[in-house]
């Protein structure tokens, strides 16, 4: 059963199985209960829960205390922990130098103005500078240069850049306290060495970020100095932190559900501020501790006929990097896996775009027909569960695109794609709407369990070419 017929089927199922009324488990997600876990995921002793971090352990055993607490049963063999063993490439600051000059201007900076992490040391002296825009990115030769690009959130841009081979890449950012950034590569122990990756240095502050503005795109007449030492390394280890509830079924229990959210973080910032600490409740304490409360919930009720597996990842803001590694290395065998629902910033409802009361999207909202399944969930729990005009566009941008790509129908359910304090040290579990949040969560059980009690898979939507390379790699 393919396109429409799938969808209806999908979205009747709700109200075959509950007839209308939500099931009595719903009601101990509670508002209280997630106030209480990320006033403590998300508080200044957990310094961020940077990747790899004395903060982001404090959490994962927190996290694991609760799924032992909820009774869930351990999802790596005897233990909640995936344990993955990284090599930590770092900066080495020793002999740093940087300088930009400018027409009529030459700034000095130090070490705490710049981040990012070459993989090799770099000397550079008065090289030019060239500009790139939107505009000129795609007609212009830059391979061995260095170039200059305004702001740190220009995926787009960045994605083009990186095909065209640049020596250096500047990214200027006006704010003096914005994220700066990890000083250090991961890189997973035994994994064949990438290739040394382009050098990205994202320098902060209003003055350097000024005089890149006035200066035109192309050639720009500056020029710069950069001189880094080669980097150090150390061994790491980082984990996702895994439960399980099996399912009842003498067939579907082995086959899989996730729920899945990142609990990591930005960490510190090294500037001088009173406030260093990315605490990062929305991006994603939210997620996370819904993954808790969640888990707790359905480990109340007679089992779904699936298991159901509850994952929370370690390095998503280093590029997904938990996430990959579990794709890597399974701990459930990816072909009976039928769905990942990933969660991310589920907690604060104004959007940029507008308050979101009662209401989550998912990203790729149109790829499989998982979302249709969750607005039956919706329309049972009193949840809008719609599409918005960037779902494509934010479905590269969390841990579901890490099992997608290994074919597994994977999306990230949200209430606000984007927030006035999205990675700033102002993102605080203060602010989160925790009614809203439960009310959401309540949604998100149900939809999850009718997942796992539906015989019929999901599947990636034939019909949208966007999803071509998630069909070959499931053999849809």
């Amino acid at each position: 059963m393919r396109g429409s017929a799938r969808f209806a089927a999908c979205a009747s199922f709700g109200l075959l199985l509950f007839g209308g009324v939500a099931p009595q488990y719903l009601d101990r997600i509670s508002a209280d209960s997630l106030r209480g876990h990320l006033s403590f995921l998300a508080s200044d002793l957990l310094e961020g829960r940077a990747t790899p971090s004395r903060g982001l352990d404090l959490a994962a055993e927190y996290i694991a205390a609760q799924f032992r607490r909820a009774g869930l049963q351990p999802g790596s063999k005897d233990s909640y922990f995936q344990q993955a063993d990284f090599l930590e490439v770092s900066r080495n600051n020793d002999g740093f130098q940087f300088q930009i000059k400018g027409e009529d201007k030459t700034l000095t900076l130090d070490k705490d103005q710049v981040t990012g992490y070459p993989g090799a040391a770099l000397s550079l002296d008065s090289v030019s500078i060239f500009k790139v825009t939107k505009e000129n990115a795609e007609k212009i030769s830059v391979e061995g240069r260095v170039v200059a690009i305004e702001g740190d959130r220009n995926r787009a841009l960045l994605a083009v850049l990186q095909k065209l081979k640049p020596a250096l890449v500047l990214s200027f950012q006006k704010e003096k306290n914005a994220f700066r950034g990890p000083v250090a590569q991961l890189i997973e122990v035994g994994q064949a060495s990438p290739e040394p990756p382009q050098t990205f240095l994202t320098v902060n502050g209003p003055d350097a970020a000024s005089l890149i503005s006035k200066l035109p795109a192309g050639e720009t007449g500056a020029k710069v100095t950069v001189h880094f030492s080669a980097p150090v390394q150390k061994a790491v280890k980082v984990r996702n932190v895994v439960a399980v509830i099996p399912g009842s079924d003498a067939v579907l229990k082995n086959t899989y559900v996730l729920l899945t959210a990142h609990y990591d973080h930005l960490g510190m910032s090294s500037s001088g501020d009173s406030d260093r600490i990315y605490n990062g409740a929305n991006d994603d304490g939210s997620g996370t501790v819904s993954v808790i409360e969640i888990a707790t919930a359905l480990a109340t009720r007679p089992h779904s006929k699936r298991s159901i597996v509850f994952m929370t990842f370690f390095g998503e803001e280093r590029g997904l990097l938990g996430s990959r590694y579990y794709g890597r290395h399974p701990l459930f065998p990816l072909a009976k896996t039928v769905a990942q629902i990933n969660l991310e910033q589920l907690g604060r409802t104004d959007d940029s775009n507008g308050p979101e009361i009662a209401a989550a999207t998912f990203t790729g909202f149109e790829f499989s027909d998982i979302p249709k399944i969750f607005e039956a969930a919706g329309n049972e729990t009193g949840v809008k569960v719609h599409q918005t005009k960037n779902s494509d566009e934010f479905f590269a941008r969390s841990d579901n695109q890490a099992l997608a790509d290994l074919g597994v129908p994977a999306h990230t359910l949200a209430v606000a794609y984007d927030f006035p304090d999205y990675h700033k040290v102002s993102d605080e579990w203060e602010k989160i709407d925790y009614a809203n949040m439960a009310k959401i969560d309540r949604m998100i059980a149900l939809g999850v369990e009718m997942l796992a009690d539906n015989a019929e898979v999901p599947h990636w939507n034939s019909a949208n070419p966007k999803t071509e390379s998630y069909r070959k790699a499931r053999g849809e």
